[in-house]
């Protein structure tokens, strides 16, 4: 880096160079797999993908970004980019470049290769999680970003995805999480059935989203707002307060029979409107959101009764 922090080689300037091409390669999920590396493109999720890099090395952990490729006039317009990726191997590259590297037309001035991030199955139960999203043969990579999104916005412990379901590490998959991926563990791989048994003998509940379910999301909301209120004895089908897994099933076919039985609960989000259904993405949006503001602790002047 030079005294302005900017990398100070030329930079990158043919769309042909070996480097580039081996970096283009991780678009694939072969070299991925072959070499534990993964592609992230924008400044969204390469500045959280930085901010996670940086919070490991300063705990002793290693870092999670080995190479950074990013335009003059990125760095012109996102300055802190050049504190974030001290450290790694930051390179300055020509638009030509980074179009060659990258998944997108577009890849927005910035690429980050990464190391994988997945957790263990274990290593999420044993830190006690309260609200888990679990993608079950969900096979389209921008539906398991979205969920991902959705999981890091409702505050959610973890994501896990079955065996079956496409690779978190897609470059739209990746995308589409804007940069949540960065945020909370995910486990990749699963088996559903070891996964429902760890859980509940962790005593964490299962709750299958089916649009045939017999229980309504909005009645066990209102139960709980209830109990909140009243400080009424346990709920009658199932606590959204208590710790959750949410099964979400493929985008076509949804859960399969086998995957529905593992659950506790059957739970169905009310359609109101003339929809048929929701895509997967909003109606995971709806379930984690449903057990996340039944997790949180009273807000200031609701009061419960002894």
């Amino acid at each position: 880096m030079n005294k302005t922090g900017r990398p100070q080689d030329l930079p990158l300037s043919n769309p042909r160079a070996d480097r580039v091409r081996d970096v283009a390669k991780l678009a694939g999920r072969p070299a991925r797999l072959k070499r534990g590396h993964f592609l992230v493109e924008g400044p969204q999720a390469v500045r959280e993908a930085l901010k996670l890099h940086q919070e490991r090395l300063a705990g002793g952990e290693p870092g999670v970004v080995t190479e950074v490729f990013a335009s003059e006039a990125c760095l012109d317009r996102y300055p802190e980019f050049e504190d974030l990726a001290e450290g790694t191997n930051a390179r300055l590259a020509t638009d030509e470049v980074l179009a060659a590297m990258a998944d997108t037309v577009n890849p927005q001035g910035i690429i980050a290769v990464c190391r994988f991030v997945d957790v263990s199955l274990d290593t999420v139960l044993d830190a006690g999680p309260r609200l888990i999203a679990v993608l079950c043969q969900v096979r389209d990579p921008g539906n398991a970003g979205t969920v991902l999104r959705a999981a890091d916005s409702a505050g959610a412990d973890a994501v896990v995805l079955t065996a079956s379901s496409v690779d978190i590490y897609n470059p739209k998959a990746v995308r589409s999480t804007a940069g949540s991926l960065f945020h909370l563990p995910v486990v990749l791989g699963a088996d559903a059935a070891e996964l429902a048994a760890a859980c509940r003998a962790r005593g964490i509940g299962i709750l299958a989203a089916d649009g045939y379910g017999s229980l309504n999301l909005d009645a066990l909301q209102d139960e709980n707002a209830r109990r909140r209120l009243t400080g009424a004895g346990p709920a009658s089908a199932f606590d959204l307060g208590a710790p959750t897994a949410w099964l979400f099933g493929n985008e076509a076919q949804g859960l399969s029979a086998g995957e529905l039985d593992l659950a506790d609960h059957r739970v169905a989000v009310p359609i109101y409107g003339a929809a048929e259904s929701l895509n997967l993405g909003t109606a995971a949006t709806v379930c984690l959101y449903a057990s996340a503001r039944s997790q949180q602790e009273p807000a200031h002047g609701e009061t419960t009764h002894e």
